[in-house]
């Protein structure tokens, strides 16, 4: 085969997924064509079809789904066609899948040097101290810490954004023909995202690499993508090379992905706190990640909380709901010290304080439907039962815009962004007066994002509920946020209102950030690693 020739070539490819005892039709006769080496973009919202594409380009359909139609040639060979046994031979070799969640991905039973060797020595690409050398090399290109032992902890020992990157590495371990990746940097921050993304590129380009990128983010589209395939509810709406399709895209529903992240909130000063965390330290062990942190979050209004990955953002989190006592410091909430430690507070004051987290795949019971999931809480913290329970389920429910047909569903049967509702009336049904939202939208196409970023602003103008929103994302925080707390290896480095934050002079760090949250033109990222090279400005 010649190198112009596809490596990938897909036609007529019909999906079907299982609903009840019913099938309909998820992917609509797609059509889809990859060199070697080339990055195709697949874009689109939450039930575009992008993920079952993406696994159906390895032959594989998810439990719950099936291929009726069309075939999927890698290298000559219908995959589609083909048992299980044979396609065994061909994953982790020479097609590859990087998941969007990784904390779910893992064995957390298993080191991560040991997940990395498993395809190469299950393959016998390598023997066991090459696979060694080959993860050192790999965790170092994708700039993890300690590259030469990060490989000897355990998932739950690295933060979310290092396990994603460990996963790639994964994904890279045998060398592919084919990586699908699907939302890969989804849990990075984007100082972070800028390494990955970078690495990527040049993995790809080193062994001419083909990849099917999978992503909701536009601008990292466009860093990584030669071409771009627009998708809604299973069938293309359009494709065009990237620049193209940027500069000039042709149908209406392309356009309104463009125009996404539009959402501004207009600042409000606050002035009663009702948090008051007061020079609050928290340690791992021996390992001090918090270092005398203060932060203030007013009554009804919204403290967004930035850094990078291992910043202390999520640790400062559970210093504040009790899972972590501080080692020094305080917790004040209305005006009263909390106990350090969640067993030794009232039911009152777990009730008042609530959290939403980052991923909603793990975050909510696969075997529980959403009836019990929201009415948990609801009895638990306000003794509701019977009819009153089943009425304040629809009530919550509506509240989060969903209607009382969701009640009897399972979480395999929403979407992303009917999940991540299901965990905002969880949270509500308590009826706090602090939510703690934990990177809420990172996991959610743009579109779906912002309807969640509305819903939250709604439900604060309805409720007076105060926010500590978590986020890498900055342009969430335009959004949302009335204040910012900036920080960096554990300790607060910037904080104030968010127009003062976000307006120049600022501090390095914050800079830092700012710069590096990717921008919708082609070259973007090229051009901040060249400007970020030792002796750029020299």
């Amino acid at each position: 085969m010649s190198a112009g020739d596809a490596l990938l070539r897909i036609r007529g490819l019909r999906i079907e997924g299982q609903s009840e005892d019913t099938w309909h039709e998820i992917i609509k006769g797609i059509d889809l064509d990859l060199k070697r080496g080339e990055v195709l973009g697949l874009i689109g919202e939450s039930g575009a079809g992008k993920s079952t594409i993406g696994l159906a380009a390895m032959g594989y359909a998810r439990p719950g789904c099936r291929i009726t139609a069309g075939t999927i040639e890698f290298d000559g060979v219908d995959l589609a066609r083909l048992d299980e046994a044979a396609k065994r031979k061909i994953w982790g070799a020479r097609i590859s899948y990087v998941a969007q969640s990784a904390a779910a991905a893992f064995n957390p039973a298993h080191q991560l040097a040991d997940q990395f060797a498993e395809a190469p020595l299950w393959h016998g690409r390598m023997g066991a101290d090459e696979c060694r050398r080959a993860a050192v090399d790999l965790y170092r290109r994708l700039q993890l810490p300690t590259p030469e032992t990060i490989g000897d902890r355990y998932p739950h020992q690295v933060s979310g954004g290092q396990l994603q990157r460990a996963m790639t590495a994964m994904a890279m371990s045998c060398r592919p023909d084919l990586i699908v990746f699907d939302e890969p940097t989804t849990a990075l921050d984007v100082t972070t995202q800028i390494e990955v993304l970078a690495a990527i590129k040049d993995t790809i380009k080193q062994y001419g690499t083909a990849a099917l990128y999978i992503t909701h983010d536009l601008a990292v589209v466009a860093q990584m993508a030669d071409r771009i395939m627009v998708l809604r509810y299973g069938e293309l709406v359009e494709e065009a090379p990237t620049a193209q399709m940027l500069s000039n895209p042709q149908k209406a529903y392309t356009k309104s992905l463009w125009a996404v992240r539009s959402l501004r909130k207009d600042e409000e000063r606050g002035e009663q706190p009702l948090l008051s965390v007061k020079g609050v330290s928290a340690s791992y062990g021996a390992v001090q990640v918090l270092h005398d942190v203060s932060v203030e979050v007013p009554r009804g209004r919204t403290v967004a909380v930035v850094g990078e990955s291992g910043s202390g953002k999520s640790t400062l989190a559970r210093a504040i709901t009790g899972l972590l006592p501080p080692t020094q410091g305080t917790v004040v909430f209305d005006g009263k010290p909390l106990p350090p430690a969640l067993k030794s507070r009232s039911k009152d004051l777990l009730r008042r304080v609530q959290m939403i987290y980052q991923m909603p795949d793990t975050a909510l019971n696969p075997r529980r439907r959403v009836r019990d999931i929201i009415g948990r809480p609801v009895k638990h913290f306000l003794g509701l039962g019977g009819a009153a329970l089943d009425r304040r389920i629809a009530e919550l429910l509506a509240m989060t815009e969903l209607d009382e047909q969701f009640m009897e569903r399972l979480p395999s049967e929403l979407s992303g962004g009917q999940k991540q509702r299901v965990c905002i009336a969880r949270a509500l049904a308590a009826e706090p007066e602090l939510i703690i939202c934990d990177e809420v939208t990172s996991a959610l196409d743009q579109i779906v994002a912002e309807e969640i970023l509305k819903l939250l602003l709604r439900l604060q103008k309805e409720l007076k509920v105060s926010y500590l929103y978590i986020t890498h994302d900055l342009a969430t925080v335009k959004a949302i946020a009335d204040e910012i707390v900036v920080m960096y290896r554990g300790r607060v480095v910037q904080s104030g209102m968010k127009s003062r934050v976000l307006s120049p002079p600022h501090h390095e760090y914050t800079d830092l950030l700012l710069s590096s949250v990717p921008e919708m033109k082609v070259g973007w990222l090229d051009d901040v690693l060249a400007r970020r090279r030792p002796g750029a400005n020299a």
